[in-house]
């Protein structure tokens, strides 16, 4: 997990849309990702089948990039001190 800096009124904006759709602030940022990493990986898909992916991705574990990608799962880099 990592800390993403957004604008203050990009905040607002998920704050107002999660309690719209019962969401938390971090639920709707992910869910707003989600949509539009795979509206740009299947841009002929609309609204709805993007939903239907983001579901049947959800029974099959989750929404994996590399997975989709058909690409193997990156390593783990090892830092200057051979430390991870």
């Amino acid at each position: 997990m990592g800390i993403v800096k957004i604008s203050d009124l990009m905040h607002e904006n998920l704050r107002v849309a999660g309690n719209a759709l019962s969401r938390s602030i971090n639920a709707q940022a992910e869910h707003w990702i989600r949509v539009g990493m795979l509206t740009e990986m299947h841009p002929e898909l609309d609204y709805r089948e993007v939903c239907q992916l983001l579901i049947q991705a959800e029974l099959s574990g989750g929404l994996d990039l590399t997975a989709a990608m058909g690409a193997p799962t990156p390593k783990p880099r090892a830092s200057a001190n051979g430390k991870h």
